[in-house]
């Protein structure tokens, strides 16, 4: 099964910029190849929204988003607030039938690596359970060195196939900053994880032509299987 979890530090890093930028890319590139999206859990209204609005991907609401709660919380505290306990069988079985449908398929994560998905498990052990190889967003802001460290050793110890680091300039200032911020080179020699790219400042986050723009400077190879990007 060809996937990959696209995670982060935190929560508002990035990881849906990227996961639009990748599907962005994949539209204009790759759309002889069927992709697959997948927001396992999801709380409160976002991303599934978002992909549907962006993107023809022939996949409802409930197909790109299997488990839903109403409140913009952890889903295990969501799920409590309406009565429910966090399921992820419906999750695995949409993973599962699109691996069997698609050529690829994106599933996006919730939070950092260390947030919880039930009140047993959290998103890094979802990772190791399904055995998806994993690109980490880290943001361009003051605090992204220590939290990018810590998420690369939690992933170490889930022995998660960590394929690099996607830095995301999600402030207009970011950019100019970066190298006080979250320098590169530093990143990769504290983490020993390689940095795939930077992801610029969009104005307008919807624009797709941008996003597959800058999906395309990325070190493609290392995120998607090599016979879908071009070089």
């Amino acid at each position: 099964m060809s996937g990959l979890l696209i995670a982060a530090t935190d929560t508002d890093c990035g990881k849906t910029v990227l996961t639009c930028a990748l599907m962005a890319y994949w539209r204009q590139y790759c759309a002889s190849r069927r992709l697959g999206v997948l927001k396992p859990i999801q709380s409160g209204r976002g991303d599934r929204e978002l992909f549907q609005q962006l993107f023809d991907l022939e996949q409802s609401l409930e197909e790109l988003n299997p488990v839903f709660y109403q409140a913009p919380l952890a889903p295990p505290i969501a799920a409590a607030l309406e009565h429910r306990t966090v399921d992820l069988a419906p999750a695995w079985h949409r993973y599962v039938t699109l691996g069997q449908q698609c050529d690829w398929v994106l599933v996006e994560g919730l939070g950092g690596l260390g947030s919880p998905v039930t009140d047993e498990m959290t998103v890094a052990d979802l990772a190791a359970d399904w055995r998806l190889p994993v690109v980490l967003v880290v943001p361009v802001k003051l605090g992204a060195i220590a939290n990018a460290v810590a998420n690369v050793a939690l992933a170490r110890q889930h022995q998660l196939q960590l394929q690099g680091i996607v830095l995301n300039c999600s402030t207009p200032d970011a950019e100019k900053n970066l190298e006080h911020l979250a320098p590169p080179a530093m990143l990769s020699n504290l983490t020993r994880i390689p940095i795939l790219g930077v992801l610029p400042y969009f104005k307008d986050p919807t624009d797709l032509e941008q996003l597959s723009s800058a999906a395309r400077q990325l070190t493609l190879e290392a995120i998607m299987p090599a016979a879908f990007w071009v070089a």
